[in-house]
């Protein structure tokens, strides 16, 4: 993998996205760019559910053109859940090559608490490096402070570091 595209869905602050590229690119040494965003309508959504399926979003991302080279990350402020899942805060395509990540319960406010932008941007960050993981072939880890250990609350997207553990970054340098 030499290449990010970050694919905003619908309307993300672009200052929000090009700090996320900038971090990337440091975090995976390669070229990171934020490319032209993909419309995706509210009427997407799971009407009972007010949230967007995850292999629907990866769908329509495909759908939209033709694939970039290297890695997409698509950003998100629609609530994303799977079949496994209640939600996600996001997930990834091997298949693909693609990661995925959701603003929605990154947010402070989800929660009922004061909206953060620095916080939003740290959670987005870990998540960004998690799903990247999986678009690599990365599987969980079992330490907590590793960006590829689980998040089954936004309280373990806190607790993590933006960046692999030993034996994850090993095994990501492996499969590039």
């Amino acid at each position: 993998m030499s290449q990010v595209s970050i694919v905003p869905v619908n309307t993300i602050e672009p200052s929000f996205l090009t700090r996320l590229a900038l971090c990337l690119e440091e975090r995976f040494l390669l070229t990171c760019t934020v490319e032209r965003a993909v419309r995706i309508p509210r009427t997407t959504l799971n009407s009972s559910r007010k949230q967007l399926f995850f292999n629907t979003l990866v769908s329509k991302v495909v759908a939209s053109g033709t694939p970039a080279p290297g890695l997409r990350l698509v950003i998100t402020d629609y609530d994303l859940y799977k079949t496994s899942h209640q939600f996600v805060f996001g997930d990834a395509s091997e298949e693909h090559r693609m990661a995925v990540v959701s603003l929605h319960r990154l947010r402070n406010d989800f929660y009922g608490e004061a909206a953060d932008d620095n916080l939003l941007f740290q959670r987005t960050l870990k998540e960004s490096v998690h799903d990247i993981g999986h678009a690599l072939g990365l599987k969980h880890c079992f330490n907590p402070r590793c960006a590829m250990y689980f998040s089954n609350s936004i309280f373990d997207t806190d607790n993590k570091v933006s960046h692999f553990c030993e034996t994850c970054e090993k095994r990501a340098k492996a499969s590039r």
